[in-house]
């Protein structure tokens, strides 16, 4: 097994284990809802500080059900994780096709030096 392979095993390893250790630990018991998010717990925190408390603004728009909202939340996440996969791709694309022009031509160099003073 080579060293990237062992890595991301251990990343895969480390993210599953964040993910299933909550609820085999039981963290949210006796909860209402136990894993909300860190808006609704702000917001909670918020209220029991200071009751009287006004927002400085109302948001542009408002999910009809929470279900909407976590499959806006979802697509955004998506979205993202699609540009970041994307940049990384052209780079990664970029980075071969230089190593390929360079071994095809082994008399030119990918990068040209700097004039000489």
């Amino acid at each position: 097994m080579s060293r990237n392979a062992k890595i991301n095993t251990l990343l895969l390893l480390v993210v599953a284990a964040l993910a299933v250790l909550p609820l085999a630990l039981g963290l949210g018991d006796g909860k209402e809802e136990p894993f909300t998010g860190a808006d609704a717990q702000a917001e909670s925190a918020i209220t029991e500080l200071k009751p009287d408390y006004e927002p400085w603004f109302s948001p542009l728009y408002e999910p009809p059900s929470g279900e909407v909202e976590s499959a806006l939340f979802a697509l955004q996440a998506a979205l993202g994780a699609g540009l970041l996969a994307y940049y990384f791709g052209v780079r990664k694309g970029r980075r071969q096709g230089l190593a390929q022009a360079a071994a095809a031509s082994p008399d030119a160099s990918p990068v040209p030096a700097p004039p000489e003073a």
